[in-house]
């Protein structure tokens, strides 16, 4: 049995970085700073935990290139693009305090379908989950089969301001062991997990978490930041290996802060 499988999408990353300001309207900006890399919350988390010493799987639509990337750091890959289906693209346009992405879909757009009918099948000590689930109803009776079973469960759904509208939405939450969420994302959504735990992420705030009977606030690492694409994925990941390795929490939650600092000296999530 794997320690940890994230589920969720991937995209391949057309990252511009270190740009001193955002194009204005209707005008061209050269840049020699460019890195072509992999991202998405399941690929980026997975990496992450996998050199952390975790045994790590993937669920998610892979392009080839990105599947043989995760293969040779160690994760199993289970890839539900099909054929010809096109590959998810991201451009971010990146400086040291703004960021801008543009998604193409790609086979991001029927995934979520197929993993329902693959993830009640999967065996991992911890699952974790990183998309927008749409709708939440049928993630919450999977989630409390998995809780059944005795598997750890958490998401980082990322930026969908629409989300706490779905009425399954709490329930979703409150299924998790864990919930990720950035700081925008915890003032939109304005839940916590009533059983497991909460954990924001603040940037060069470091982060907090809360749940029963915790409230912890841990410091930011600091170094100089070329590019902040993915740190919080590194974080999730860096998380979730050293507690499945049995670290007190205030431990992995230093450790997430500062591998989670580490990945913005270079740019995209795996360098």
């Amino acid at each position: 049995m794997l320690d940890l499988v994230t589920v969720g999408e991937a995209f391949d990353d057309l990252i511009f970085y270190d740009l001193t300001a955002l194009p204005p309207p209707g005008r061209e900006l050269k840049t020699d700073a460019f890195a072509r890399t992999f991202g998405g919350g399941a690929v980026i988390t997975a990496s992450a935990a996998a050199r952390l010493g975790v045994r790590c799987g993937i669920v998610s639509a892979l392009s080839r290139e990105a599947a043989a990337h995760l293969r040779r750091a160690g994760v199993a890959v289970r890839n539900l693009r099909r054929g010809r289906e096109p590959v998810a693209l991201t451009v971010a346009l990146s400086t040291r305090r703004d960021r801008r992405f543009v998604t193409y879909n790609g086979a991001n757009r029927i995934l979520e379908r197929r993993l329902r009918a693959v993830v009640p099948r999967l065996r991992a000590r911890h699952l974790h989950f990183a998309f927008d689930p749409r709708p939440c109803r049928p993630w919450v009776r999977v989630l409390e089969r998995l809780r059944s079973a005795g598997f750890g469960t958490s998401w980082d759904f990322g930026w969908n301001p629409d989300l706490p509208h779905d009425p399954a939405f709490g329930r979703l939450v409150d299924a998790l062991d864990y919930l990720f969420v950035n700081r925008d994302e915890a003032r939109a959504y304005r839940c916590r997990a009533a059983h497991g735990l909460t954990v924001v992420k603040l940037g060069a705030d470091g982060c907090r978490a809360a749940g029963p009977g915790v409230d912890l606030r841990v410091p930011a690492s600091r170094v100089r930041a070329v590019d902040t694409t993915g740190a919080g994925d590194v974080f999730n990941g860096a998380f979730l290996a050293s507690r499945l390795r049995g670290a007190p929490l205030v431990r992995a939650l230093h450790l997430a802060n500062r591998e989670a600092a580490r990945s913005t000296r270079r740019p995209g999530g795996l360098a």
